[in-house]
């Protein structure tokens, strides 16, 4: 985007979360959904869509751009940008990068006006590895594969109009060889999505078991024409949405601390703010020192990332620093408030909780760490 045309939209989002989310945000806890209208509105400012193309409807924001607001949806809720996070994100790419242009056609245009993508990857032996898939499609000869297994985790499967599911096509290769990727429409018979989970946090931000017994596709489901190309589908996604993750973890710890700011400056103990204690003082240091340093990581690799300088290394350094950092932050936060940060209508307590799946997926903090050391050793 042109600088004043992202300028508008930041300061559109930045409105958007702090008059219309952040006041709402008790009401999204406890109702567990993220109300229509505000649905609405990110579907009327192009929020659905807004990393996807031009050509379909998209803004076709950069990748240091869609960190810039993130820093602003990672603000409030996480449910909010939940909503649309699949579709600009790991399910959307996969259309984007590997579609063939009859399913980007069909497709695109119709997540940018406010239609829902899920990305069904992971299963129950298959979550930061996906070799120990199960999930088969086999081909029936008849123009058609038949798909059967079960998904776990899979974000807005209860409300997706399309599921990006990932099976076995050959059954002959190893590891994470013979993977492909399916598109599988909402209505497919023999597809069936779970009760949404009960979650530590991210209440609104539903996530599902999905299951498929038999259910058949047309070839033309089979994204991109080209089976055995999902691994690769699938990581090339994940990678980007890794800077996606950090940048949402930046505005969690931006949000806490500041939290923890006014709280030190309004509650007294012996009558006087707690603020002026030095240990209070220094756990607010450590965290502004924590998230100055993750912002400017993960704009340095945003910025690296849209250059092709390095799309491998950088985002698992940015996850693994930022998602960490996010709960040091929220942990110092929730110490700051003391008996109050523990309390449920307490924004840092629920914080606290959002940010601890940060760690978990997008790939493990354990796994970020063997993604980064292998590369570097293979230099």
């Amino acid at each position: 985007m042109e600088a004043t045309e992202f300028a508008s939209v930041l300061a559109a989002v930045r409105r958007l979360v702090r008059e219309d989310v952040v006041p709402r945000e008790r009401e999204m806890e406890l109702d567990d959904e993220v109300p229509a209208d505000i649905r609405r509105k990110a579907v009327d400012m192009g929020l659905f869509g807004y990393t996807l193309p031009e050509e379909y409807g998209g803004m076709n924001a950069s990748v240091e751009e869609d960190a810039r607001l993130c820093f602003e949806f990672g603000y409030t809720s996480l449910a909010f940008r939940s909503m649309f996070g699949t579709n600009i994100g790991i399910a959307g790419q996969v259309l984007v990068n590997y579609g063939s242009p009859e399913q980007r056609d069909r497709w695109l245009p119709r997540l940018a006006e406010g239609a829902v993508a899920s990305f069904a990857l992971t299963e129950a032996e298959a979550g930061s590895d996906p070799s120990g898939m199960t999930t088969r499609a086999v081909d029936t000869g008849d123009g058609f594969y038949e798909i059967s297994g079960a998904k776990r985790f899979i974000t807005n499967a209860a409300v997706a109009d399309v599921l990006m599911v990932f099976a076995r096509t050959d059954e002959e290769a190893k590891g994470t060889d013979g993977i492909s990727c399916f598109l599988v429409e909402k209505d497919a018979p023999g597809l069936t999505v779970g009760p949404k989970d009960a979650k530590t946090g991210q209440a609104g931000a539903w996530t599902s078991e999905v299951f498929l017994d038999q259910v058949r596709v047309p070839h033309s489901a089979l994204v991109g024409g080209m089976a055995g190309k999902g691994f690769s589908a699938a990581m090339r996604s994940l990678a980007k949405g890794r800077v996606h993750v950090a940048a949402l973890c930046v505005g969690q710890a931006e949000r806490a601390l500041e939290e923890s700011i006014a709280h030190a400056r309004e509650s007294k103990q012996g009558g006087a703010p707690i603020g002026r204690f030095q240990l209070v003082q220094a756990l607010l240091a450590e965290s502004r020192a924590e998230l100055d340093a993750a912002r400017a990581l993960v704009l340095d690799v945003a910025r690296k990332y849209d250059t092709g300088e390095d799309t491998k290394i950088g985002p698992s350094t940015a996850k693994l620093f930022a998602s960490e950092m996010a709960g040091r932050v929220a942990d110092r936060a929730v110490q700051i408030h003391g008996g109050m940060g523990y309390m449920r209508e307490t924004t840092v307590e629920r914080i606290s909780r959002d940010v601890r799946v940060m760690r978990i997926y997008e790939g493990t903090s354990e796994i970020q760490k063997l993604i980064i050391g292998r590369a570097l050793l293979r230099g």
